[in-house]
């Protein structure tokens, strides 16, 4: 099984107890429902700073990442399917979906 790299851009922050506990009730269930393909769980993300031959710039670029997580499946279709689960998807936010490929040095 190949392992696939999901991206997490926009969502937002909870506001108030109650939704902060909404959200991790729903990324609980989605973390239980997928435990047996998740590689690494993942963690939400700060904000970034964008490298590049000009210098460095402080905005995150055009499209912020706010998180990542990291699956095995068989295809990446079949990690597409997971990743329209996913709780970013319902809170308004999108997932990049890419394969991890393995380069052995």
């Amino acid at each position: 099984m190949a392992k696939y790299l999901f991206v997490y851009h926009g969502g937002g922050m909870p506001e108030g107890e109650a939704e902060q506990q909404q959200v991790m009730a729903a990324w609980g269930a989605w973390m239980e429902k997928y435990k047996d393909v998740l590689v690494d769980p993942g963690n939400p993300v700060g904000m970034s700073k964008t490298v590049s031959s000009s210098g460095v710039a402080d905005n995150g670029g055009a499209n912020p990442l706010s998180g990542y997580t990291i699956v095995s499946a068989s295809d990446i279709d079949s990690a597409c399917e997971i990743a329209k689960s996913n709780p970013m998807v319902a809170d308004g936010g999108s997932v990049e979906v890419a394969e991890i490929h393995v380069i052995e040095m």
